[in-house]
């Protein structure tokens, strides 16, 4: 169970007579500091914190027992600045973002006419990707016959016991590494063929956004837009 904590007006008085108890109280003064444990329990009283409770919270009561001021611990300000610090960073990278946004709805608004010409430059760009798959696979399938004609050579040699010798293994070499090269280069010409999808039915999806709503200029754009438009 835990301990009930004492009210206020306890408090103050324990406080007051634990300091008409110490030697040191300064009764002329007529203040007095208590100090608390990081649980905020009170833990102590007197005319002044002792050296090792210097980073702790503390109240300030009057000889009436009435609170008259109050410090927060060492640990909590380190918190609450860190606090601080996080919510102005995060403000400030919304700004910046808001700014970011509102410079691309007004590009946006002001290189197209309506969302056909959006359809129309992404399959322009589309097309030029199609186009270098196209000589990519062309390049695909003349290192894929080289490597499948040396193979061949290779392993009739080696049917008749005969060494193949170090250029024709070079010659394999180059050829599986040209088909591999390709490979890659058509895989990745389909991803950016996908991002380049996607890309522009986001720009769609916000310019329309941005034709039925000149206000949204600049905000966070709608994501049930985007998904309408795809």
């Amino acid at each position: 169970m835990h301990e009930p904590r004492p009210s206020l007006a306890f408090s103050a008085l324990l406080a007051i007579a634990l300091l008409s108890s110490l030697p040191y109280a300064d009764a002329a003064q007529g203040k007095i500091v208590c100090w608390q444990d990081k649980s905020g329990k009170t833990i102590g009283c007197g005319d002044k914190v002792p050296p090792e409770f210097q980073g702790s919270a503390t109240r300030e009561l009057d000889s009436r027992g009435v609170t008259r001021g109050t410090t927060e611990s060492v640990e909590d300000t380190n918190k609450r600045r860190l606090k601080e610090q996080d919510a102005a960073r995060v403000k400030g990278e919304d700004e910046r973002k808001s700014i970011e946004q509102k410079r691309h709805d007004t590009a946006l608004l002001e290189t197209y006419s309506n969302e056909k010409e959006i359809d129309l430059k992404r399959d322009r760009e589309l097309q030029v990707i199609d186009s270098q798959i196209e000589q990519f696979n062309v390049s695909l399938k003349n290192a894929t016959q080289r490597y499948s004609d040396t193979r061949s050579r290779m392993d009739a040699l080696e049917k008749n016991k005969q060494s193949a010798g170090p250029k024709m293994s070079e010659d394999l070499a180059k050829a599986d590494a040209d088909r591999q090269r390709f490979e890659k280069n058509i895989a990745a010409k389909n991803q950016e063929k996908e991002a380049l999808r996607k890309r522009y039915a986001e720009e769609r999806a916000r310019y329309i956004e941005l034709r039925n709503n000149p206000g949204a200029i600049g905000s966070v754009p709608s994501s049930s837009a985007t998904t309408s438009a795809k």
